[in-house]
């Protein structure tokens, strides 16, 4: 997907774009990790042991009983043929040969029933990434240039993410209800389930693709330590999706289950966050108590936003509010990790508030690793801030905001770069009443995403180049995830303005097999190209990829001279276009209500 290591570029890209610099053998050694990285490789190596023994006792107590009741000690040859039960479920995955070895290795799977079989392919699955990050902490004492240890260290964050998202997966899941043989949900919802591990699924795909382009030794050991691990959580997918198909052709089957009620048409504040919350998004800047405040002239808590994350609690069920006084900060890692949860930052509004940045994959690193703030941390919220990466077009992939957050809201808030501006990179994620700027792929990533009220700003590329607005990377059919754009602006910045007849803009083209975008009720400038859409290469995905639009208005919103891709519909249904909104495609009306922004829950009010 990418030339050499340096980012999402169909054939047609690479006439426009200049070689990167070439990684030599002579590439000087990247020194040991620092004792901090030490330490931290160690408890991930103490950690990910814990949960190989921790989800191998959870195998055998769910299984045990049943083991110990069959008298049957079958021989190895009879033992290695699958039961029906085995075969039933793995026929619903698209790995079903992986799905029956895999299970047939895993104590007590000859005695499970289907039921159990769910329980055991989420432990295997867990088990396997758990053991993969414990084998790739391993090697971080191995020499590795700027850029082979830009992808590494992404590996290990990932990989680390994913144990946790898919720790909370099997712990979710319980036993089916009295009249539905489908794994129900305990004290989260199966809506939580498929999200993350759809997060799972996309956290693999990004550490392999950072490894896209390179060569030696570290990329031969994480390969191996890699194997097999995406088609095992497709097949956790696949399996714990399985109750029905009615899917619009993409659309996802467990969105069907939630309903609306007559007060999430209304457009008052959604239900996904608290009373303080909402009033949180709704108070002027001066009237908020924050926990925190940063200001570079020393009148605050801390001077930089930094060190204002490290003073914040982890795992914080409480809402921490981090007040950024007006100023350019620029600092070299601005992350809210995964530990860092429900962190509120508030700005004194676009353009006064800015958080900056310049790094790009020019400087030999992963596009994941290039951006000027990222957010992994559940419950995350932004108010009132301008990111922008000034790393400029010439440079190619250069990020201003990753956000891999779950129930993440950035609202009121400026993105702005060239290529690859905004990184919607996992889980679920809304946008209101927000600026984004960019040129080639400029909303990218494969959470599920809601922008509303927004206003998206092609820019001028440079010469040859064409704007596209989206590349969505959703790889398999069972993922929750997707762009949905709603009751938005499509605009060009006044650069390309004056010369939007030179450089056409699209509204996405497909990053991975079953991409998926959705514009709806939303104003399209003539800058839009009368196609719409743009191929990634030659055919590829045209068929399985679903972009849909629906009534869209304006002079580029016009759909008589569209693509006719197979993927491509306009859609006319209300119901299915409902599936997109707020309330459906990212449950927003049972936890939106809580962060205080306004939103809008079904199409219209």
């Amino acid at each position: 997907m990418k030339p050499l290591v340096y980012g999402r570029l169909g054939p047609s890209d690479h006439a426009q774009i200049s070689s990167p610099p070439h990684l030599s053998a002579q590439s000087p050694p990247h020194p040991p990790p620092p004792p901090s990285r030490r330490r931290k490789i160690l408890f991930l190596s103490v950690f990910s042991i814990t949960l190989i023994i921790a989800s191998a006792v959870s195998a055998t107590l769910l299984i045990g009983l049943r083991t110990r009741a069959s008298s049957d000690h079958s021989s190895p040859a009879v033992a290695r043929k699958p039961t029906q039960a085995i075969q039933k479920t793995c026929g619903k995955t698209r790995y079903p040969s992986l799905c029956v070895n895999s299970l047939l290795d895993f104590p007590g799977s000859l005695t499970a029933n289907e039921q159990d079989l769910v329980h055991i392919s989420f432990n295997m699955t867990l088990q396997h990434f758990t053991k993969a990050l414990y084998f790739s902490s391993t090697i971080s004492y191995l020499d590795m240039d700027t850029r082979v240890r830009s992808a590494y260290d992404d590996c290990l964050e990932l990989l680390d993410d994913s144990v946790d998202a898919l720790t909370r997966a099997l712990s979710t899941i319980g036993g089916p209800s009295a009249n539905n043989a489908r794994p129900q949900a305990i004290g989260g919802s199966n809506e939580d389930v498929v999200t993350w591990l759809s997060a799972s699924l996309t956290n693999h795909d990004t550490c392999t693709e950072g490894f896209e382009g390179l060569s030696g030794s570290v990329k031969d050991q994480m390969a191996n330590k890699l194997r097999d691990l995406s088609e095992l959580v497709s097949n956790c997918l696949a399996i714990f999706s399985a109750s029905d198909n009615d899917d619009f052709a993409g659309v996802p089957i467990q969105n069907k289950r939630r309903l609306l009620t007559e007060n999430a048409e209304t457009g008052e504040f959604p239900r996904w966050l608290g009373r303080k919350e909402r009033r949180l998004l709704s108070l002027p800047v001066s009237a908020i108590q924050a926990d925190i405040i940063v200001s570079q002239d020393g009148n605050g808590t801390c001077k930089t936003i930094a060190e204002a994350i490290k003073k914040a609690p982890e795992k914080s069920l409480r809402r921490t509010i981090i007040y950024v006084r007006a100023g350019r900060y620029e600092e070299s890692i601005l992350k809210v990790g995964r530990k860092k949860q429900n962190l509120m930052f508030i700005g004194d509004g676009k353009g006064k508030t800015i958080i900056s940045g310049g790094k790009s994959v020019a400087d030999n690193i992963t596009t994941f690793h290039t951006a000027s703030f990222a957010a992994t941390g559940a419950g995350f919220i932004a108010r009132g801030i301008t990111f922008t990466n000034w790393a400029g077009p010439a440079k190619h992939q250069a990020v201003a905001l990753r956000i891999g957050a779950d129930h993440a809201v950035v609202y009121n808030c400026s993105i702005i770069g060239y290529q690859d501006t905004l990184y919607v990179h996992s889980n679920r994620q809304f946008f209101r009443e927000c600026d984004i700027y960019g040129t080639v792929d400029f909303i990218f990533g494969n959470a599920a995403v809601v922008f509303q009220n927004c206003s998206i700003y092609a820019r001028k590329p440079m010469p040859l180049q064409k704007n596209t607005i989206t590349a969505q990377n959703r790889k398999d059919p069972n993922q929750n995830t997707g762009i949905s754009i709603h009751a938005c602006r499509i605009l060009a910045q006044s650069d390309l303005e004056a010369a939007k007849g030179s450089f056409p803009t699209y509204l996405g083209r497909p990053w991975k097999l079953y991409s998926r975008v959705v514009y709806m009720l939303t104003y399209m400038g003539d800058h839009v190209h009368p196609r719409g859409w743009l191929e990634w290469n030659a055919t590829f995905a045209l068929d399985s990829l679903y972009y849909g639009e629906y009534m869209n208005y304006g002079p580029g919103g016009a759909v008589g001279q569209r693509v006719t891709w197979p993927g491509y519909r306009v859609i006319t249904s209300i119901v299915e276009a409902k599936k997109f909104t707020v309330a459906e495609f990212i449950y927003g009306s049972s936890w939106l209500p809580s962060t205080g922004v306004a939103f809008l829950a079904g199409l219209s009010v």
